[in-house]
């Protein structure tokens, strides 16, 4: 039976609700309406007093959160947009990353953060925050490409006994299906990159949805026998610099990818670790590729000409190529 990517999200909470008594979801109207993108459907119905509907107050909803986290609870708290943790950032960053470091009481918990654009959607709903949590000690960030890994890495994030930030593209949640989800034994762990797939003559390191557009350029070249590599971190932070270093040693030349804003980004941690230490290994300059340095647009003719596409990637990769 195929699934989409949000009813995986959906399946790996009804799993973790089945199996741990501990875990329960908080987050607006998440409850009988099931969330803003469905995710919690038919969960408060099968779940009773375990899918609760929060104010609408982000800053409330992980305070509430935390607390119960730190007395044995282990809460999945959905915000209905990336955009809207903002307004917890305080309780996030400041309450849960530093918790553990300076009590010796764990913070388990999982904030689910519809991230990323879509057509239409404008500058408060479509921003890619992982940059911003990763930048903090304690805080594990997420970013699955897959629906096997929205499964997976979301069942691993909640056993985990750290707070973690789980980026989920809303762009995926209907567009990618899979016939069914790969067995347990097939998942990398929290932490390990995977080759998407493999090359010879550049390396393309990306995640979440730019996976697909980075596959589609890919494609592209491929029609003019370029073989081009394609990295899915999975995971920000922590970042897997041992499997990107490999690669870019098979390749000599490296183009990062991210839907997020440039400035102080994961595509320019990437670059700097690998410059660092891998420098001996470039063939030619690294490259990044991100949404522009504005906010975003509505209309979804600007919407497409903000963000990378796999048009504009190819064209990256062939100035690339071409040094």
């Amino acid at each position: 039976m195929s699934l989409t990517y949000l009813e995986a999200i959906r399946e790996a909470q009804t799993r973790a609700l089945t199996e741990n008594p501990d875990v329960f979801i908080y987050g607006q109207d998440i409850a009988h309406f099931g969330g803003a993108f469905k995710a919690t459907k038919n969960l408060s119905r099968d779940f009773p007093g375990r899918v609760l509907d929060s104010p609408i107050s982000e800053d409330a909803m992980m305070g509430f959160a935390i607390g119960a986290a730190i007395e044995g609870m282990r809460p999945i708290v959905e915000m209905q947009f990336a955009d809207f943790s903002s307004i917890a950032f305080n309780q996030i960053i400041n309450q849960a990353a530093t918790h553990f470091w300076r009590t010796g009481i764990p913070c388990p918990l999982v904030v689910r953060l519809p991230s990323g654009g879509t057509a239409g959607s404008g500058p408060f709903h479509s921003q890619s925050m992982e940059s911003l949590y990763a930048h903090y000690p304690g805080i594990i960030v997420l970013t699955p490409a897959t629906v096997g890994d929205a499964y997976w890495m979301l069942l691993e994030a909640i056993a985990l006994n750290d707070p973690v930030i789980f980026c989920e593209h809303k762009f995926l949640y209907y567009h990618l299906k899979a016939d069914a989800l790969p067995p347990a034994e097939e998942h990398l762990p929290i932490g390990k990159a995977r080759i998407i797939r493999n090359g010879k003559h550049a390396s393309v390191v990306t995640y979440s949805a730019m996976v697909h557009e980075s596959l589609r350029a890919a494609d592209e070249l491929a029609k003019l026998g370029y073989e081009i590599e394609v990295v899915d971190l999975r995971s920000i932070k922590p970042l897997d610099t041992d499997t990107v270093l490999a690669s870019v040693a098979r390749t000599g030349r490296l183009l990062v990818v991210g839907e997020a804003f440039p400035y102080g980004g994961v595509t320019a941690e990437v670059i700097a670790r690998v410059t660092a230490e891998g420098f001996h290994l470039l063939d030619a300059p690294p490259k990044r590729l991100n949404a522009r340095d504005t906010p975003i647009p509505y209309h979804p003719n600007l919407w497409a000409a903000h963000r990378p596409t796999a048009a504009s990637i190819t064209d990256a990769l062939r100035e690339l190529l071409g040094f």
